[in-house]
């Protein structure tokens, strides 16, 4: 009778395992893994259009109607090099992307891109990016002030009143 028992348990048990293993994998089952998607990863927002893509892309600048500094970088998986337009109503830029590569903007290292934009810092602003070959793209890009510290050296200088 002891063995009896003893065999009731174990397969008791293994069930148990069994149902408990099926249980905790149910939950990456049914449900997508987040770590797996793409996102902003920073204070900017990014974008795919054609082979073009846009990725962290923020306007730092000290109030409205003032030049902001774009940061953020662009894209081309692209086999020609493209010509991206950057827009914010009145105001527009042009940035060259050679064909497979990624241009950085703002900071240190990056191709420096001013813009006015009419919304005030803690605001965002529509930012258009086109492209010939890859279309457009409007995206909310965040305006941002010197307040944090990673920021205050990236205020572009006030345009002087005369």
């Amino acid at each position: 009778m002891a063995r009896s028992r003893q065999s009731t348990l174990r397969r008791v048990s293994a069930v148990a395992a069994v149902a408990l293993a099926a249980a905790l994998s149910g939950c990456s089952a049914t449900n997508q893994i987040t770590s797996q998607l793409e996102y902003d990863a920073s204070d900017g927002v990014g974008a795919a259009f054609g082979d073009l893509s846009a990725e962290n892309l923020v306007l730092i600048s000290a109030a409205a109607g003032e030049p902001g500094a774009l940061q953020g970088a662009l894209s081309n998986n692209g086999d020609n090099a493209a010509l991206v337009e950057l827009s914010t109503g009145d105001d527009s830029a042009t940035v060259r992307v050679p064909a497979g590569q990624t241009v950085l903007l703002g900071g240190s290292q990056g191709e420096e891109v001013l813009l006015v934009s009419q919304d005030p810092p803690g605001a965002t602003t529509e930012l258009t990016l086109s492209s010939g070959s890859s279309g457009q793209e409007t995206l909310p890009v965040p305006v941002l002030d010197g307040t944090l510290p990673e920021y205050t050296d990236l205020v572009p200088e006030a345009t002087p009143t005369f």
